[in-house]
């Protein structure tokens, strides 16, 4: 929706949105706790007031939705395969596209748990999609595998819901949800989080009966002599987040094997022309505030494509070295940015008492000190479009260095 209105400032006027869900919003219109907005509208919102600001503004428009639409296909030529009940089988022609997905969740499957296949094993956001918009309780006693942010404000709205929950489980050392969430969801509802423990096997016939949890030892490998049961009779699993880029990998775009999204450019330009993609779909984000952001960027970009004002070529390339795990985008052109870049990362692991420097041959051109560096914690950093014209360096490299 922020591409779209993007576009339509930038004079674009033929728009479409296509929506598989019954309604705008995606994962927002099951977020009904509080915490959106704060750098979008300024204000504290839940997900569904923060959604419901922006269908608003679509509505103001002339951009075109169409909801319970399913895309099947992106053909190489920007041609879109799509069906709903109203007009059955579509291929739709566009002078350019903003893929905006977001992301599936990792299930059983991919982690590998033994045990029987009993009700009552979920995805977090799955749980949280019955708790909050169709009304039902998955179970009365909980243990959840995890400690990603849905997996955190889940144990609260179960804990709010009246049930139990035995303790939140993470397999590394840290959690991977946001500071404010482990204190707000964890420590003001005393529930436990156990660091370096997983869960080895579910127990269960026709119902989970109980977990048996273990720590786990430096390669994450279970530790047998460690193993203790905990009755349970539900599993909510918050295990990662996983781009949802099928569509991608048939339009043939180039995915970076580190955030599972597409290589993508300034103004989130991928790597078949007048393709562009935003939010979780590209990078796992912490915020909403910053994927609207991102997708003002894509919106902006398309327009400027099609009114072919658009330098497809790049001009510098990012390097995440030295404790970053990735950065984005990893390609830019200084020619179709108008006053400042900004770069998105992550740290690979917890840095204490560290400083970020951002690099252009030998000159520091950006940094940033904190006490201490989170990977559960997206971190930003604005470049001046001056300070990369101004120097013949093509690579900007990103590392972590000890304060001296």
């Amino acid at each position: 929706m922020a591409a779209a209105l993007a576009a339509h400032q930038n004079h674009i006027k033929n728009i479409l949105i296509i929506e598989r869900d019954l309604e705008l919003g995606g994962i927002l219109n099951q977020c009904i706790h509080s915490g959106f907005g704060l750098h979008h509208f300024k204000k504290e919102l839940t997900g569904p007031e923060y959604s419901s600001l922006i269908i608003q503004e679509i509505q103001k428009t002339n951009i075109e939705v169409m909801i319970n639409t399913m895309v099947l296909k992106l053909g190489e030529d920007k041609t879109i395969h799509a069906i709903n009940s109203d007009h059955g089988y579509m291929k739709i022609n566009a002078k350019a596209i903003v893929l905006a997905m977001g992301c599936r969740e990792r299930t059983r499957g991919a982690i590998r748990i033994h045990g029987s296949r009993p009700a009552g094993v979920y995805a977090a956001g799955t749980a949280q999609r019955l708790v909050n918009i169709d009304g039902y309780l998955p179970g009365k006693r909980v243990v959840i595998l995890g400690s990603g942010d849905i997996g955190l404000i889940m144990a609260r709205r179960m804990t709010l819901e009246g049930a139990k929950v035995e303790a939140v489980l993470e397999i590394l050392p840290y959690s991977n949800g946001l500071t404010r969430n482990i204190v707000q969801c964890l420590n003001d509802f005393a529930i436990p989080l156990i660091l370096k423990t997983t869960i080895t096997k579910i127990h269960g016939a026709e119902r989970v009966e109980g977990v048996t949890i273990a720590q786990v030892d430096d390669q994450l490998s279970p530790i047998t002599a460690t193993e203790k049961f905990i009755p349970c009779d539900t599993v909510l699993l918050s295990v990662g987040l996983i781009p949802d880029n099928e569509i991608s990998h048939s339009a043939g775009i180039a995915i970076d094997q580190r955030t599972n999204g597409p290589i993508v450019g300034e103004l989130r330009q991928t790597s078949k022309d007048g393709i562009f993609a935003c939010g979780n779909v590209l990078q796992v984000h912490d915020l909403v505030d910053f994927v609207s952001e991102e997708g003002a960027l894509a919106g902006l970009g398309a327009a400027k494509y099609i009114n072919n004002d658009f330098d497809s070529s790049f001009t510098h390339t990012t390097i995440a070295d030295n404790g970053i795990s990735y950065i984005v985008p990893q390609k830019i052109n200084v020619k179709n940015i108008t006053d400042k870049l900004k770069l998105f990362m992550r740290v690979k692991n917890i840095f204490e008492n560290s400083i970020i420097n951002v690099y252009l041959g030998d000159k520091i051109i950006a940094s940033k000190k904190e006490h201490k560096f989170l990977p559960a914690e997206m971190i930003s950093f604005d470049l001046k479009k001056q300070d990369l014209i101004n120097n013949s360096e093509k690579q900007i490299i990103v590392k972590i260095e000890p304060i001296i």
